[in-house]
C-alpha cells in the first residue's frame, strides 16, 4: 500500500512539472515577437484603419499619423531601417527582468544583426537596465577599423554608440561609392 501511494505522488509531482514547464512556454510564446517586414507593418495599419474607420477616435489616429512621421523622419535622418526584431523573455522575476533580443536590418547600405540580452533591475525609486551579451554581425568586408570598432562595441556594450558611428560610417561609405560610380 505504501509503494502504490509513493507512485501516485511521484506522478502527481510529474504531472505538476509539466504544467509549469507547459505554464512557462506559453508565457514565452506570449512575449515574443515575430518578424515583420515593413511591408506586413503597412498592410497591418492600413488594415487596421480600414477596419476601425468610423469606430477608431480621431486622437487616435492623430497619434498614429504622428508615430508613422515620426518614424519616416528618423529613418531619413539616420539611415538606420529595421528590418525585424525578436524578443524572448529569458528570467523574470519581481525586481528582475532578462530578456534577449535579436535585431536586423540596414543602414544605408550596410546591413547589420545585433543580439543582446537586457537586463533590467528595478529598485524603489528606479528601473536600471544593463546590455549584456552583445553581439553584433555586420559586412564590413575587409575594413579592419570597421572590425576593431565592432569589437570594442561588443565589449562596452554601447549600442547608442554603435548606431550613432554606424550611422555616419554607412553615409560616407554610401558617398564614397557614388563617387567611384562617376568617375568610372
Amino acid at each position: 500500500m505504501d509503494n502504490s501511494i509513493c507512485q501516485v505522488y511521484e506522478e502527481i509531482q510529474s504531472l505538476e512539472e509539466e504544467i509549469k514547464l507547459l505554464a512557462e512556454k506559453y508565457e514565452d510564446n506570449q512575449h515574443e515577437s515575430t518578424f515583420f517586414s515593413d511591408e506586413e507593418i503597412v498592410m497591418s495599419i492600413k488594415s487596421f484603419q480600414r477596419e476601425f474607420q468610423g469606430e477608431s477616435p480621431s486622437y487616435l489616429k492623430a497619434e498614429l499619423e504622428s508615430l508613422e512621421a515620426d518614424l519616416s523622419f528618423l529613418t531619413k535622418f539616420t539611415g538606420i531601417q529595421f528590418t525585424s526584431h525578436f524578443k524572448k523573455t529569458v528570467e523574470k522575476t519581481r525586481n528582475r527582468t532578462v530578456q534577449k533580443h535579436r535585431l536586423s536590418g540596414n543602414c544605408h547600405s550596410l546591413s547589420f544583426q545585433l543580439e543582446f540580452q537586457l537586463l533590467e533591475m528595478q529598485n524603489k525609486e528606479s528601473v536600471s537596465a544593463v546590455i549584456t551579451d552583445l553581439s553584433i554581425i555586420m559586412e564590413s568586408g575587409e575594413d579592419s577599423d570597421m572590425s576593431k570598432f565592432v569589437s570594442s562595441t561588443e565589449e562596452h556594450g554601447n549600442l547608442l554608440t554603435f548606431f550613432r558611428s554606424l550611422s555616419s560610417y554607412a553615409e560616407w561609405c554610401e558617398h564614397r561609392r557614388c563617387t567611384f560610380l562617376h568617375f568610372k
